[in-house]
């Protein structure tokens, strides 16, 4: 057992009523570093780092002088314990700097500064040679992570993109997805990022690469725990219904059934300040009493002490009670939770349905959206649903950033009153 994460368990309620029919549980589930990774102190994990980086025609003017600016900053960032690759593709891939430890900072970049836009988009060409030069880096204690950034649709090998990020997840790669402007495709690097297990990102204007590139550079390095997976073994009659990534950012997440009552949930890596899930269950009838209804395990590697496969478990214990007035109460907090996810769940969902044709039902959970997230008090989120609501009504089609900016919106509600 390694001592690096403690699992903490909460539920929205104290006590639940005794019903006749089933009924929904949540349960709020935080993986936070323990006291001695914290006294510690959370130090820089030694990294193999691929950037992987668009340069087509697209690209032209003040974008790839900005990227440039982007991909000095993160170099910058590295230390003589890490190894840093760099990719660059248009129509086909080059690789510009090799695989090396990051010590003739000099030499990298002026590689980067040879940077030049040319031709199309082959994404998966790019991705591939990623993979390529982290396999060359890899080393014990170092975590493997790819910086993708694109601004364009890719021509025609999104299948090879889907096929590379579900080979990267099984090298334990997991790839950040940078999308610049407008012309991305949103539900590509999703994808991506869904497949291998990382994360994606929007970027609406060139000069905000740098700092956004050092955002993931520094979070990279903040890893406490690596291939991080929740299994949640549920007793007979529980059942599943949902699971979200709560922080750092909002975002559903799959879940595998390994068995008829196991279900595993991939949480990737665990940044220093942890990370927490929302599970959404139905419960069976029970009477007054105290039950075991589900044990969570969190299983993961800790890069800091070269452990693999480390645990830690924690019982879900539910009380039902016949006290109609104490079944009443609730936990605040968790319902704090579960608001921001039905408002992030509504506003989603309307963009899907918009994405489709489907207007009217896209402008009523727009509208919820916004109620939600205007009694969070959430004032700009809620101003702009309202006002891409009226205008779908009106007949107008969102435009992609506007479309982006919605999507990527709520996932960033500010979930600071929960990580204290």
């Amino acid at each position: 057992m390694a001592d690096e994460v403690n699992l903490i368990i909460t539920l929205n309620r104290p006590q639940y009523p005794v019903l006749a029919t089933d009924q929904i549980a949540y349960v709020y589930v935080e993986a936070q570093p323990t006291a001695v990774v914290l006294q510690a102190g959370v130090g820089h994990t030694p990294l193999n780092l691929a950037l992987v980086l668009d340069r087509s025609g697209s690209m032209a003017g003040q974008k790839i002088t900005d990227l440039k600016e982007a991909a000095k900053w993160a170099v910058e960032q590295l230390d003589d314990r890490d190894q840093v690759s760099i990719v660059v593709f248009d129509d086909r891939a080059e690789v510009i700097v090799p695989s090396q430890p990051a010590v003739n900072k000099t030499a990298v970049l002026a590689q980067i500064e040879r940077i030049d836009e040319r031709g199309g988009t082959s994404m998966s060409l790019g991705i591939q040679q990623g993979l390529d030069q982290l396999q060359a880096g890899a080393g014990p204690g170092r975590v493997s992570r790819m910086l993708l950034l694109t601004d364009g649709e890719t021509w025609e090998d999104e299948g090879q993109c889907r096929q590379l990020a579900q080979q990267a997840a099984q090298m334990g790669i997991p790839l950040t997805a940078l999308g610049l402007g407008e012309e991305w495709n949103q539900n590509l690097l999703t994808d991506l990022a869904s497949l291998s297990g990382g994360t994606w990102e929007y970027i609406d204007t060139p000069d905000k690469m740098a700092p956004a590139f050092s955002q993931v550079v520094q979070a990279m390095q903040g890893v406490v725990a690596t291939n991080a997976s929740l299994t949640l073994r549920l007793v007979t009659g529980v059942r599943p219904r949902a699971v979200w990534r709560v922080a750092p950012l909002i975002d559903r997440l799959s879940h595998n059934a390994l068995s008829e009552r196991d279900v595993q949930v991939y949480l990737g890596d665990l940044p220093s300040k942890g990370q927490s899930v929302l599970v959404e269950l139905t419960m069976p009838p029970r009477q007054a009493g105290d039950y075991r209804m589900v044990q969570a395990e969190l299983m993961y590697d800790a890069p800091g002490s070269q452990q693999t496969a480390a645990r830690a478990r924690q019982d879900v214990m539910v009380t039902f009670t016949g006290d109609e007035v104490v079944a009443q109460g609730v936990n605040g907090r968790v319902m704090n939770v579960v608001e921001k996810v039905t408002a992030f769940k509504l506003q989603t969902q309307a963009l899907d349905e918009a994405a489709v044709g489907q207007m009217a039902g896209a402008t009523r959970k727009l509208r919820a959206a916004a109620t939600r997230l205007l009694n969070l008090g959430e004032t700009e989120m809620a101003q702009q649903a309202q006002a891409a609501a009226d205008q779908m009504e009106a007949g107008q089609q969102l435009s992609g950033r506007e479309t982006k900016r919605l999507y990527t919106a709520t996932r960033k509600l500010d979930m600071s009153d929960l990580l204290g």
